[in-house]
């Protein structure tokens, strides 16, 4: 990616086409910010060990449906051939043997799954009107962008969620090196600590983009197995959790790839569950430490650029000296840590470009999701948070 910033969307989904070595964040469409949390947890079947024992859910319990947490809750899937929204789709078929052969589930037990999974429309056609958005940034995107997460809401939200958690918080910075105010402010961003966690059903987002979205079917396909297999390890409905439209679940909004490699459980309980604010804390940070975190070291660093600096390329994947960079007349307003290769970032501000050098703990954020942008408001939500914080602190005691 070069550094001309495409609209937040097709940013994200097109990390989501690397998303088997590296981001784990789909595209939401623009939505309003919740005043209350809306998540619940998904229900689980009875005996865990069953589930992975045989690939379906418990059997001896009684088929039907329940309510569980406000979600509809089946305690047993099965039938002879897929009904509904998907029956007759050889690919579906197709992926239903696979599944068999190579993981060991059931066919009634899928048949049956899949015989409930609805087909969402509306995705599609969102997707389509996207899909020829791309163009050149207006002057000022990154202002527009900023303003967006830089919100009262977001940041007394975050103080609020960083004081309920600070225990989790702290032993997560403690295990991965990761500061809490960064861990705060991927939440921050992604669900608003919590209150916009998706209500697509995750069955429904992945198995309409798997099938019937041809142009990343194969990445789709591949979290949906993915998506199997962890509600198969976690004892987890499948019919039950929500997320983003692109199949994007819990606080920090992980794909089922990511959670198959870096959820954690982290309250201790058996169990991973990205709805659960501690193992939501745990995962995340997890996720920055895997993707080689520094602990101790800085982001960014601002700078002061002449006129050259903009023949120089920008973007949180170019690679600089310091020196190319100074012969470029870019200069740090600040004292470098130990980094040797630095990201030149521009970002289109109202009041004019703003330079940046990025360090290897920003390259860490894009890894989460690949955009400048993102990266930047991450960071400067999760200082924000931290200030605040720690002057709420200090007036309460």
């Amino acid at each position: 990616m070069n550094a001309r910033l495409k609209p937040v969307i097709l940013l994200i989904l097109a990390a989501a086409l690397v998303a088997g070595c590296s981001t784990r964040v789909p595209a939401k469409p623009p939505k309003k910010i919740a005043k209350k949390s809306n998540f619940v947890p998904p229900a689980r079947v009875a005996n865990k060990a069953t589930v992975r024992s045989a690939g379906v859910p418990h059997a001896s319990a009684p088929s039907g449906s329940s309510v569980r947490g406000g979600l509809p809750v089946r305690s047993h899937y099965a039938a002879s051939r897929i009904t509904g929204d998907y029956a007759a789709y050889e690919a579906l078929d197709r992926f239903i043997e696979q599944m068999a052969g190579r993981h060991g589930f059931s066919r009634e037990y899928l048949n049956g799954v899949f015989s409930q999974a609805k087909r969402k429309q509306w995705t599609l056609d969102y997707l389509g009107k996207q899909s020829g958005a791309a163009g050149q940034p207006r002057p000022g995107a990154w202002s527009r962008y900023r303003s967006k997460f830089l919100t009262e809401q977001h940041i007394s939200g975050g103080v609020s969620f960083w004081r309920r958690h600070a225990s989790a918080l702290k032993r997560a910075g403690a295990l991965y090196g990761v500061p809490p105010e960064y861990i705060v402010g991927i939440m921050g961003v992604e669900t608003v600590y919590g209150a916009n966690v998706g209500n697509h059903r995750v069955i429904d987002a992945l198995t309409t983009l798997s099938f019937d979205y041809p142009l990343r079917a194969s990445f789709f396909r591949s979290e949906l197995e993915k998506f199997l297999l962890m509600t198969r390890d976690e004892g987890i409905d499948p019919s039950a959790p929500v997320g983003s439209y692109a199949g994007a679940m819990g606080l920090g909004q992980f794909m089922p790839s990511s959670f198959m490699q870096w959820a954690v459980d982290f309250d201790g309980d058996g169990r991973r569950d990205l709805w659960n604010p501690v193992d939501a804390i745990g995962s995340i940070a997890n996720y920055f430490s895997a993707h080689g975190w520094q602990p101790g070291e800085p982001v960014v660093t601002a700078a002061r650029a002449s006129g050259m600096a903009r023949t120089l390329e920008s973007g949180f994947d170019t690679r600089y000296s310091l020196a190319a960079l100074t012969s470029h007349g870019i200069q740090p307003v600040a004292s470098l840590g130990r980094d040797s290769t630095l990201r030149l970032l521009r970002l289109s501000a109202d009041s004019g470009d703003e330079y940046w050098l990025g360090h290897q703990n920003f390259y860490v954020i894009t890894r989460y999701n690949h955009s400048t942008h993102y990266a930047m408001a991450v960071h400067q939500l999760a200082q924000a948070i931290k200030r605040h914080y720690f002057e709420s602190v200090a007036l309460s005691q």
